[in-house]
């Protein structure tokens, strides 16, 4: 499991980014691969989680994930609930002590937030729709709901692909340049003509330094890049791999 300073500072919260390492899980999926859509066993996807849940110090049913769909919606999680009822989302965001809410990835960026003072926290899903679509803005609008304050909220970008793995065709560079002509400097050149590298990591990191949060940090690893920790959806497509595991991260406000 991984954290981060600035989160690792709030007082009384707990997070971490989980790795591949030590699940129970085997192939493609070795070995905490933590979504029950991934095509893996269920049985053991559920061990891993209530293996990451243990290491976080939450009961193994207050580890909360949605059903993801690159959107910018937001839920607020007042209780648990069962994986089989989890609602369509792309964050979560809770003042609930002991529930964790989490994401899943495999090359899009998670972002994991707090106010520790307000005792509220939230975990985002940013793929690039979700990124440009709002999530970010959305997740931290739906924390403020809660009693968090902008100023006081401390936000990481997790593990995620970066720019020297992540290479997007003209008509993905022309869609964010015409939201704001300002994306551009998230293009650099690819070695292949017409195309670019994209850096999502910065891009997500920019959406949240404009909201003018407490603090703002990013651990800069690639998913896409680094087998040996992290699963890649991107990795699995380009050796023709049809199924690939996911990654957890998780915040929680202690009990």
């Amino acid at each position: 499991m991984l954290t981060a300073p600035e989160l690792s500072k709030a007082s009384g919260v707990r997070h971490g980014f989980f790795t591949r390492r030590g699940g129970v899980s085997d192939g493609l999926f070795a070995s905490l691969n933590c979504g029950f859509g991934s095509g893996d066993d269920p049985v053991r996807v559920a061990a891993n989680r209530d293996a990451a849940a243990e290491t976080l110090g939450v009961g193994a049913g207050n580890l909360l994930t949605v059903y993801q769909t690159h959107s910018a919606d937001v839920v607020v999680a007042e209780a648990p609930w069962k994986p089989a009822d989890a609602p369509k989302a792309d964050a979560i965001v809770t003042r609930t002590p002991g529930l964790a809410v989490a994401v899943l990835t495999a090359d899009c960026a998670p972002v994991l937030l707090a106010d520790a003072d307000a005792g509220v926290v939230g975990a985002a899903h940013a793929g690039w729709r979700g990124a440009i679509g709002g999530v970010i803005e959305a997740t931290v609008a739906g924390m403020a709901s809660l009693g968090a304050r902008v100023e006081s909220t401390v936000a990481v970008v997790g593990p995620c692909i970066l720019q020297s793995s992540y290479e997007v065709g003209p008509e993905f560079e022309r869609t964010f340049v015409a939201d704001d002509p300002a994306n551009a400097r998230f293009f650099a050149p690819s070695p292949r003509k017409g195309h670019f590298m994209f850096d999502l990591q910065g891009y997500a990191a920019m959406r949240l330094d404009r909201l003018g949060l407490g603090a703002v940090d990013r651990l800069s690893l690639d998913t896409c890049g680094d087998e040996d920790r992290f699963f890649s959806y991107r990795r699995a497509v380009k050796r023709g791999e049809k199924q690939y595991g996911r990654g957890i991260s998780a915040v929680a406000i202690g009990r």
